[in-house]
């Protein structure tokens, strides 16, 4: 998993609610892992049933093709719990998401993906709407080592659970963060060996 430490770039506004992981990728773009999920990133709302781009759509309007940063509503990524979800937003090029509250799978998904995802209260996350929809430069940098995001002259500082801040900055998904306890585990057996050797299999 790749380290995490500041993502910045063009920020893409949300404003509706509710966005199910079903509107983020729908079932018709996982029906192979050969495929890019990235491509089917909101695809029903990017594409026409033609397979022609939507105009309106946001991410099909410059700058925010190239967008690294969404900024969505409340319960961002709720409904079922596929992780295509997760993988489409990060093949896409998306590595954060700051919203008012989010799905709590798609939560942990996320963050064993090495997704970045924020959590401000909605007053903040209009004020940050607001600010991308009148930018000339939609552009926002989120540190996670100050945990600050930056806009316009100032920061906004937000609050992420220690362990999760950890694991990105360090680049560890769950199995390399449970492998750097190795010491520790090889301890526990060793003592428990000589403590309690009956719950051990005898050597053949």
């Amino acid at each position: 998993m790749d380290k995490v430490k500041i993502v910045e770039g063009v920020a893409a506004h949300f404003r509706q609610p509710n966005i199910d992981t079903d509107a983020i990728i729908s079932v018709k773009y996982q029906r192979s892992l050969e495929e890019d999920p990235g491509i089917g990133l909101f695809g029903n709302w990017r594409y026409n049933l033609d397979g022609t781009e939507n105009p309106e759509f946001i991410l099909n309007q410059e700058p925010y093709r190239s967008s690294r940063i969404i900024v969505g509503g409340h319960n961002f990524g709720c409904g079922s719990s596929r992780e295509f979800a997760v993988w489409a937003m990060y093949r896409f090029g998306i590595r954060c998401i700051i919203a008012e509250s989010f799905g709590d799978i798609f939560y942990e998904n996320s963050f064993k993906n090495g997704l970045l995802l924020i959590t401000l209260p909605p007053d903040q996350i209009d004020e940050l709407q607001t600010y991308l929809e009148r930018a000339n430069d939609p552009r926002l940098s989120v540190d996670l080592e100050t945990c600050a995001i930056s806009l316009a002259g100032r920061q906004i500082p937000f609050e992420i659970p220690r362990e999760r801040r950890e694991a990105l900055l360090q680049g560890l998904d769950e199995i390399a963060q449970t492998l750097s306890h190795e010491p520790e585990i090889a301890d526990l057996q060793q003592r428990l060996r000589e403590e309690q050797p009956w719950i051990f299999p005898a050597s053949p």
